[in-house]
Formats: structure tokens, C-alpha cells, sequence
């Protein structure tokens, strides 16, 4: 990869920032670490993809310590614009619940919470660029390094069929086992509503259950592949930039060229972006005012060597900007299915 130093294809480099640093069984029997897709593929359905498993664990940890620590130090008073931030976001999950659930379940609005801000996150990480965090990996040993936990199907999978078992759970506990078994044969076409003779029951029956378990088997798929669909499609783009941004630094970074020579480390890139970043942390809890903001982002993006933003670092910042819309859509899309599909499994029909 770019990171590491390696000389690779266009094809080649495209593929290492697709593959997951997977764990498994090798077809001689050991154990380890896939050094290519083929040999992740030969472990089969058992193999592990520890980046997914590290970055969606991270992120939910990370989401709990912020949300806990704004939980304990709100107070009456004048709150911080982190603070603010964040019982917005509630506020607004808790009135989508309100608008969108029917029922009655103290379990809706915390999950409802969980699912949008924790698929945020896993979201945001599309947004750092592709090289810099397998770069750091790199220098550690790591091989392979894919950051974005919802452009793994698995990962997004897992929590629709979680979801899946959900609606099912919900739909026995408001309707009983009889009642759910009942909606699956007796829906759309209810056989006695309608007044046929019970010789036909059987077959509307059995035509009613095929609708039906295709309606609900259709829920998790619709929920895991959107998500999974929409994130990698953006990743894909973000690689293609981070390519064209590659094949062009030599001119568009000519003056940070003449300082790091032709190749400029990754490091760099690393530390300039946790600057900037730490110029809007601040600048949210309070520590620097929104003007001194604007001039130190100002001053930081002309350290960076200024025409380094005019070639892949403004097509990156362009696509981040849209992709930005992206990821927030596809959170609450995922959190409002939720809501709906479980609204739905406890209402009578």
C-alpha cells in the first residue's frame, strides 16, 4: 500500500484496501493471518475479520465513555457546546421514537440511540483517508487494515439479523406464539374473511405463509445490504481518489515536496489532521473562540503546503462533504427501519 512503501498495481492497491486482516484456519490445519484474498477465502465461513471486530468494539466503546461522561456532568446551568450537541442528538432520537413506535417497551429508545450514533461513528471512519490508518498499521507489522466497519457485509449483516430476532421476539411477546403464526397464514388473504370453503384453506394458507416469510425474511436483507452497499460503494471512491491524489502529489504538493523530497510520510498527513481536528475539539468544548478557530484552521491548512489541498486533498474534502450526508442518512435510515419493523411486530393486525 501507499503507506508502507510497497510499488503496487492499480488493481493491487485497490484490492489490499478491500481485504480484511482476516484470522482463521489454513487449509494445511494452522492457524494464523490470511496474507491474500485467496487465502482468506480457502479459510472459510469460520475465519474471523479482527479489523471489523477492533474498530466496531472501539467506536462502541468510544460512544458509551462520551455519552456517559455528558450524562453524568449535566446540570442546569449553561451547557458546553459538546454537551448541547449531544442531548440534541438525543432529543431527536427519542422524538423519532415517539412519532414511530406504537407500542409500549423501555427497550426501543436506547436501542433506537445505540443503533444511529454507533453506526455514525463506524460511518465516520470513511472519512479519514484511506492510507493513513493502514499506515499505521503498517509500521506495527499489520498486513491488512480496513478501518470501516460497515463496509464489511458481515458486520451489517450481524446487526440486521439482530434486529431480525427482534422483530420475532416482539411479535410473540405482543401476539402471542398463536397470533404471530396466524398473521404469517392468515395475511394478506384471510380465508374466513373471505368466505371460502375450508377445502381451499389450505392452499391460501400456504400461499399467505410464502408471501409472508418472504416479506420477513426481506427485512434483515434490506436493512444489512443497504447499509453495507452504500458505505463500500463510498470507500471504493475515497480509494480512487486517494489513487489520483497519489499519481498527482508530485505537482500538486510541490511545496511540501521540496521539504520531504518527492515521497511525502504519511506521518505528516497523520499530524496535520490530528491538529486540525484538535482545533475543532477545542473550539466545541468551549477552550477557543469560533474566530480564533477560523484563523488557526486558516494558519494549519497553509502549513499543510496549501497547494496539496488543491489536488486529491480537495477532491477528498469534496466527496467527504457529500459522503458526510451519506453517512448520517444511512444511520438514521437503519435506526428508523428498526423502529418501524418493531412498531410493526407489536401492533395486531
Amino acid at each position: 500500500m501507499a503507506g508502507s512503501g510497497e510499488n503496487l498495481t492499480t488493481g493491487e492497491y485497490i484490492g489490499h484496501h478491500l481485504q480484511n486482516l482476516t484470522f482463521g484456519q489454513h487449509p494445511d490445519g494452522s492457524w494464523g493471518f490470511a496474507h491474500s484474498a485467496a487465502e482468506a477465502a480457502a479459510m472459510g465461513f469460520w475465519a474471523v475479520h479482527v479489523d471489523t471486530l477492533f474498530w466496531a468494539l472501539a467506536l462502541g466503546l468510544i460512544f458509551f465513555f462520551l455519552f456517559r461522561k455528558v450524562a453524568r456532568a449535566a446540570n442546569s446551568g449553561v451547557p458546553t457546546r459538546f454537551q448541547s450537541a449531544i442531548e440534541a442528538i438525543v432529543e431527536f432520537v427519542d422524538s423519532s421514537v415517539r412519532d414511530s413506535f406504537h407500542g409500549t417497551s423501555k427497550l426501543i429508545a436506547p436501542l433506537a440511540l445505540t443503533l444511529f450514533v454507533w453506526i455514525f461513528f463506524m460511518n465516520f471512519m470513511d472519512l479519514i483517508p484511506v492510507d493513513w490508518l493502514p499506515w499505521v498499521a503498517s509500521q506495527a507489522g499489520i498486513s491488512h487494515q480496513k478501518v470501516v466497519p460497515t463496509t464489511d457485509v458481515n458486520a451489517t449483516m450481524g446487526m440486521a439479523i439482530t434486529v431480525f430476532f427482534l422483530i420475532i421476539i416482539y411479535s410473540i411477546r405482543f401476539k402471542g406464539v398463536g397470533g404471530f403464526l396466524s398473521e404469517l397464514v392468515m395475511n394478506p388473504l384471510n380465508p374466513k374473511e373471505l368466505g371460502m370453503p375450508k377445502l381451499f384453506w389450505p392452499f391460501v394458507m400456504a400461499f399467505n405463509f410464502i408471501l409472508e416469510l418472504v416479506s420477513l425474511l426481506a427485512k434483515p436483507v434490506s436493512l444489512g445490504l443497504r447499509l453495507f452497499g452504500n458505505l463500500y460503494a463510498g470507500e471504493l471512491i475515497f480509494i480512487l481518489i486517494a489513487l489520483i491524489f497519489t499519481a498527482g502529489s508530485a505537482w500538486f504538493a510541490a511545496g511540501l515536496s521540496s521539504v520531504f523530497g518527492d515521497h511525502i510520510p504519511a506521518w505528516f498527513w497523520i499530524a496535520a489532521s490530528v491538529a486540525i481536528m484538535a482545533t475543532l475539539w477545542l473550539n466545541l468544548k468551549d477552550k477557543i473562540s469560533t474566530k480564533a478557530t477560523l484563523w488557526l484552521l486558516l494558519a494549519e491548512m497553509l502549513l499543510v503546503g496549501g497547494l496539496a489541498f488543491l489536488g486529491g486533498q480537495l477532491m477528498h474534502f469534496g466527496w467527504a462533504a457529500f459522503h458526510l450526508l451519506v453517512i448520517t442518512l444511512q444511520a438514521f435510515i437503519f435506526m428508523m427501519l428498526t423502529i418501524v419493523y418493531l412498531s410493526m411486530a407489536s401492533e395486531h393486525h
